[in-house]
């Protein structure tokens, strides 16, 4: 049986969003064709139908991570205020939700410490997203009025993801809690975040 051209990209739009699943939660080593064409419900011999390779689809459903990232912050933050609006990204990022779950997260602090082993096409999708997310905080920097913008934006983005990091591999669940509030009202403060600062753009 032939199937339409709209039937061929739904399925692979179907297969892009499995394996972008499986690759937050069980990384770039983890992942397998056959678990990923079971979960789809299709034999095995469909994958190459949709990718030249098991590294052509990590690189594809990388990018489809950050692009769930990118659209899913932009929502939450959509009609607020550039301070407030910026103010709320880092509460998003550097929280108790994003460090319990790393499958639903920034593909940043739950990949990172694979990129290094991987081969350079899926490396270069990696940084491409990174170097997405340091523009989209530059822009955000720029738009509530802060100086420097193009400079501070992959220091408060690294600080953001070394918080998040930090945050899951102690042990200590109370010590956890308290790095994630540290960190988020540090970054925040560096920045003149603070409430009453945010009162006043209201």
């Amino acid at each position: 049986m032939r199937y339409s051209e709209s039937h061929k990209q739904e399925t692979h739009t179907k297969l892009v969003k499995i394996a972008a699943s499986m690759l937050r939660d069980k990384g770039p080593e983890g992942f397998a064709v056959a678990e990923l064409m079971q979960e789809a419900g299709l034999t095995h011999g469909g994958f190459y139908a949709h990718f030249e390779s098991k590294e052509a689809c990590v690189a594809e459903a990388m990018r489809e991570i950050f692009a769930e990232l990118s659209q899913r912050t932009d929502r939450a933050i959509q009609g607020l205020p550039p301070r407030h609006a910026l103010a709320t990204v880092i509460d998003l990022y550097v929280s108790k939700y994003h460090r319990d779950n790393a499958d639903d997260g920034c593909p940043i602090t739950s990949l990172n410490s694979d990129m290094p082993r991987q081969p350079e096409a899926i490396r270069e999708v990696f940084d491409k997203g990174v170097k997405g997310m340091v523009a989209r905080m530059t822009k955000r920097l720029s738009a509530a009025r802060i100086e420097n913008a193009e400079s501070l934006a992959p220091a408060v983005l690294s600080a953001m993801v070394g918080a998040v990091s930090l945050s899951r591999a102690v042990n200590d669940k109370t010590l956890s809690d308290e790095l994630l509030v540290a960190a988020r009202d540090g970054i925040k403060a560096r920045l003149g975040l603070s409430d009453a600062t945010l009162e006043e753009y209201a």
